[in-house]
């Protein structure tokens, strides 16, 4: 995928690039994991959406298209679980097609790659990044909802590396529930894929946030070093990188993404599209824009692009630089859930 003539970024109310889309292609998982879809709220009666109210693989195509041209240079597949949608490789093939696209990853819980990687690898996915808590069979079991083991997401990821994907894990970090073992799984992991430690986060209204159970990612940092040689800040590939980088005395490297105690705001260039073509402007919107309604109805791409652009350009969302000034009751008003519009 050729880079396409470079163009100037459409930037929002506060000077921030529109860089990234992340879509959704599906609210449905095969996992109840506790900070997302916590089994008790997404049990066996949930109504998830019915497959017309998503977005057929044409329409998230023909959307990408212009934000493409809006300046979006990487795609991200988010879910839900994503590889639960049909035929998923063939909207990877699709956007692969599209000018100007620089990147395209996935994030999964790798349930299914053993399956599926072959196919996305040659579809035109070139990463994916793979959600792993927990190594520990009764921790993992217990914060993905349904007792599903540890070796069967090492199994995807094993499947993603053997077709050429890049890998990278993210580690979702709660006190007193998996923080125990954070260096045993990074020494596990690091000779296979960058591993990424997230702090808790307040996402969706059913994971029963706590602050009490955030480990401040200095501190994350600090156990990996297990008491040796600190491990040293490396530099971003890019300005706006979610994660900050660190490597040990052997070159093994580390990520933090600190959204509770280090927010990252002010470099985000993420637009979130769900898969019922809902455009998000922050991971803890409260509301979105709808782009369904105006493309089924026959709206023409220049409209289209005033709609999106102009939704880009008044946005001043920054959430998280902002927690610790609302109020309780803002803090836990209804936001978006993770599930329809990925992490």
């Amino acid at each position: 995928m050729p880079p396409a003539t470079p163009s100037p970024f459409l930037t929002d109310a506060l000077g921030r690039p529109l860089r990234d889309l992340r879509i959704s292609v599906t609210d449905r998982c095969n996992l109840r994991c506790t900070y997302c879809m916590p089994g008790e709220i997404f049990g066996a009666d949930y109504a998830f959406l019915p497959r017309e109210e998503l977005l057929s693989f044409e329409e998230i195509e023909r959307l990408a298209r212009l934000f493409v041209r809006l300046s979006v240079q990487k795609l991200r597949l988010t879910g839900g679980e994503p590889l639960l949608r049909r035929d998923l490789p063939q909207l990877i093939e699709q956007l692969s097609r599209i000018e100007g696209v620089h990147d395209i990853a996935m994030t999964t819980n790798g349930l299914l790659l053993p399956r599926l990687a072959a196919s996305l690898k040659a579809a035109g996915l070139q990463r994916v990044t793979v959600s792993l808590d927990a190594l520990d069979p009764q921790v993992f079991g217990q914060m993905n909802g349904l007792g599903v083991q540890p070796e069967r997401v090492m199994a995807g990821i094993e499947a993603a590396l053997t077709v050429g994907l890049g890998v990278k894990i993210n580690t979702v970090v709660q006190r007193g529930v998996n923080d125990g073992a954070l260096l045993e799984l990074w020494r596990a992991l690091r000779g296979k894929a960058v591993v990424r430690f997230i702090e808790f986060m307040d996402v969706g209204n059913h994971n029963g946030w706590n602050m009490s159970q955030v480990v401040p990612s200095r501190e994350v940092i600090a156990r990996l070093a297990d008491g040796g040689e600190p491990l040293r800040p490396l530099d971003a590939h890019y300005q706006g990188e979610v994660a900050a980088r660190y490597a040990d005395a052997e070159g093994f490297e580390a990520g933090v993404i600190s959204s509770v105690t280090a927010p990252f705001c002010g470099d985000c260039s993420r637009a979130r599209l769900s898969a019922v073509g809902q455009l998000y402007t922050c991971l803890f919107a409260t509301q979105g824009s709808d782009l369904r309604a105006p493309l089924r109805a026959g709206a023409s791409d220049d409209a289209l692009l005033d709609l999106i652009g102009g939704i880009w350009s008044v946005r001043r969302d920054r959430y998280s630089e902002e927690r610790g000034e609302l109020s309780a009751a803002r803090q836990q008003g209804q936001k978006i859930e993770m599930s329809h519009i990925g992490g």
